[in-house]
């Protein structure tokens, strides 16, 4: 099952000083944290904040060649957590044709958010965030806590 997420903010892990994109479940209280690179968060920090680059960055070029195709993004997908790293899929529709794109999380959130496509993660990828930490999953539930708990100011805004 499919559940709809809504990009809470940006952030930086104190520990490792890595971009985090916190997602969190539109009709709920779950969040999703996922590390992403720090070109990857920067891409989603210039669409979220609105800001026009002279020159088209990759996630553009894509929503172009997509639109070019007569395609539309249908939807992006978390779909799966596998060793520590989640995967994504972007739904494509082309005419009467439904395709499946395999992607990073970050590249297709980057791009949900430059055509206004809904964002997604499966049942499965909340449990699987569970098991993937078997002896840390108080430190899960505090993380998930504190993230619940945050607003706009103390996400702050990611710069780079």
């Amino acid at each position: 099952m499919e559940v709809e997420m809504m990009i809470k903010g940006l952030m930086i892990d104190p520990i490792t000083n890595m971009p985090i994109v916190v997602l969190r479940e539109g009709e709920g209280r779950r969040v999703l944290p996922i590390w992403v690179g720090v070109f990857e968060a920067n891409a989603i920090a210039l669409q979220m904040e609105n800001v026009e680059t002279p020159r088209p960055m990759t996630h553009d070029l894509l929503k172009s060649i997509i639109s070019g195709l007569r395609a539309d993004v249908e939807r992006v997908v978390v779909s799966e957590l596998r060793d520590n790293t989640f995967y994504a899929r972007i739904h494509l529709r082309s005419g009467r044709e439904d395709l499946a794109i395999d992607a990073r999380p970050s590249d297709a959130i980057a791009l949900a958010l430059r055509v206004g496509a809904r964002i997604y993660v499966e049942e499965c990828v909340f449990e699987a965030a569970l098991e993937e930490t078997p002896g840390e999953t108080a430190d899960l539930t505090r993380l998930q806590k504190w993230l619940e708990g945050l607003d706009e100011e103390q996400l702050g805004k990611y710069k780079m």
